[in-house]
C-alpha cells in the first residue's frame, strides 16, 4: 500500500522498490555515475563529478557565450538541396526533413552577429544534431558568409565546431567547401581580422581539415575528439596500436596543435579576455 497519493499517482514503496518520476537523472558517459539533471544544467552540462563535457546544441552554446539579447541570426533560411539525387537507405531529402524536424534548424550551422562582454563578433556554432553536424554546401556558404561579415565590419570571427566532417550525400560539392571556407579565412587573415576557433567533441573529417584548424587561436573543450580520420580507422590502416589519448584535446595540446584547453564554464571569460587583447593590440573590432 502506498504511503500517500499525489495527483492520483502513487508515491512510495511498491514491491520493495521506490517509484520515482522519470527523466530526473542521467548517467554520465565519463564516470558512469548517476547525476541529477537539475545539477547538470546548473553546471552547463558538465559532469560535477568527473568534468565530462556533455554534447550540447548550437543555440545553447551561443546562449551561454553571448551577451543577453545581443544575437542577430543571419542566413537562417538557407537550406540544402539534393544536387546528386542521393539515396542510401533513405533519400537525402527525407534525411534533411528529419533533421529539420529534430533540430528546428534548416541546416547544421547557426550563425550571425552578437556581442561577448560588449565586444562585437561574427559567430557561428555547428549543430551536431543536424546529420552529425556534417558540412555540406549550406554549411560552407554560411561559414564563408560569417567570415565575410567579419571582414566587412572588422569584427573578430568565432566559430564553434562540432562535426563528423563532410556530408557524403553531397559528394564533391561538400568537399569543395573545404577550399571555399579556407579561402575566405585567408582573406580575413590578410586583413588582420582575428579568428578564434573553438573545437568541441567531436571535430573531425573535412571540418578539421579546413576552417576548424585555421584559427589565430585554437581552443578545445576537455577530452574533445579532434582529427581527420577516426582513431579506429587509423589503427586499422597502419596496423599499429595508437598512443593513449590519441586525437583527444590533451594529446593535441601536448604535441603543439592547440593553444589551450578551456572548460565550458570558463569559455566565455576566456573569449572576453582574448577579444580585449585583440582590441588593445590595435585590431579594430567595433
Amino acid at each position: 500500500m502506498a504511503w500517500f497519493r499525489r495527483s492520483g499517482e502513487e508515491v512510495g514503496v511498491r514491491e520493495g522498490r521506490i517509484r520515482m518520476p522519470e527523466g530526473l537523472w542521467i548517467k554520465c558517459d565519463g564516470c558512469k555515475e548517476i547525476i541529477y539533471k537539475v545539477e547538470l544544467e546548473r553546471s552547463l552540462q558538465v559532469c560535477p563529478k568527473c568534468n565530462f563535457h556533455f554534447r550540447v546544441g548550437s543555440r545553447q552554446r551561443l546562449e551561454w557565450l553571448l551577451d543577453p539579447e545581443s544575437f542577430e541570426e543571419h542566413d537562417a533560411n538557407l537550406r540544402s538541396l539534393d544536387p546528386l539525387g542521393f539515396k542510401d537507405s533513405k533519400p537525402y531529402p527525407d534525411r534533411l526533413r528529419q533533421a529539420v524536424k529534430a533540430t528546428g534548424m534548416k541546416d547544421a550551422l547557426l550563425s550571425g552577429l552578437g556581442t561577448i562582454g560588449g565586444h562585437p563578433v561574427s559567430i557561428g556554432a555547428m549543430e551536431f544534431g543536424f546529420m552529425g553536424g556534417s558540412m555540406a554546401s549550406v554549411v560552407g556558404e554560411k561559414v564563408t558568409r560569417c567570415a565575410e561579415r567579419a571582414l566587412e565590419r572588422r569584427f573578430p570571427l568565432i566559430l564553434l565546431s562540432c562535426s563528423g566532417g563532410a556530408r557524403m550525400q553531397e559528394g564533391a560539392l561538400s568537399l569543395m567547401q573545404m577550399a571555399k571556407t579556407s579561402a575566405a579565412l585567408a582573406r580575413l587573415a590578410k586583413a588582420r581580422v582575428p579568428y578564434i576557433s573553438v573545437l568541441c567533441d567531436p571535430t573531425t573529417g573535412g571540418v578539421t581539415a579546413s576552417y576548424a584548424m585555421l584559427g589565430d587561436i585554437l581552443i578545445a573543450e576537455p577530452k574533445a575528439l579532434i582529427g581527420f580520420a577516426g582513431p579506429r580507422v587509423i589503427q586499422d590502416t597502419i596496423r599499429q596500436e595508437l598512443p593513449p589519448g590519441f586525437q583527444r584535446a590533451e594529446f593535441l595540446l601536448e604535441h603543439g596543435f592547440l593553444d589551450m584547453i578551456v572548460e565550458r564554464r570558463r569559455l566565455r571569460e576566456t573569449l572576453i579576455a582574448l577579444l580585449g587583447f585583440f582590441a588593445a593590440d590595435g585590431q579594430p573590432n567595433a
